[in-house]
């Protein structure tokens, strides 16, 4: 089993990268967001999940283990394959998809390209009492400010970066500002941006 991969990015596209370790080139798909932060000649750690087919071995990676185990339970709904739950890890964090299930909401799955009505209500279903939120935005929500920064994220969005990374960034943020610049979208936005740099469409 290869549970992890760190080396030096070959390559890399809009769900996938090649990871260089110790002259063997690994293709390993990702979701948006590492796909999105990962550059070539630069040095990636991915846990990774070997899935093994009749016909082929495939290696998924995320960025820390929470997703990785996600992941794993996401894979276990039936219906789930492994690249609709890599499809759902690209559009939701960790913590939407905790919440999304704790509150019996399917509707955030449905979104999700490949997940039908029938499959986004066994993921509810069948994940119940299984996740919980463990990101920044749960620390973010307990300290206050959460409707500024969803705005900041709604913001964010409709510049063009995904829902899953504008989320996190946001997250972040509010995470090390200042009470002040928690409290107004506008600082909170600005320091943002300086975060994420130029969309990537």
């Amino acid at each position: 089993m290869i549970s992890s991969l760190h080396g030096t990015v070959l390559h890399s596209s809009s769900d996938q990268v090649v990871i260089d370790v110790g002259g063997v080139g690994f293709s390993v798909a990702v979701p948006g967001d590492v796909a999105h932060t990962a550059t070539v000649g630069e040095r990636l750690l991915l846990h990774t999940s070997l899935i093994v087919r009749e016909d082929a071995l495939s290696l998924f990676g995320f960025a820390d283990r929470s997703e990785l185990e996600i992941f794993g339970l996401l894979i276990s709904v039936t219906g789930v394959g492994p690249k609709s739950a890599l499809g759902v890890l690209s559009h939701l964090t960790v913590d939407q998809i905790a919440e999304a299930v704790n509150a019996e909401d399917d509707a955030p799955f449905r979104r999700v390209s490949g997940i039908g009505p029938k499959t986004a209500k066994l993921i509810v279903v069948q994940l119940a009492g299984k996740v919980q939120p463990v990101g920044v935005a749960a620390k973010v929500s307990t300290a206050g400010g959460s409707d500024v920064v969803d705005q900041v994220t709604a913001a964010l969005v409709g510049l063009g970066w995904s829902e899953k990374v504008a989320a996190e960034a946001a997250a972040q943020t509010a995470a090390e500002a200042t009470e002040a610049e928690r409290s107004a979208v506008a600082p909170l936005l600005r320091r943002t941006l300086a975060l994420l740099g130029p969309a990537r469409v």
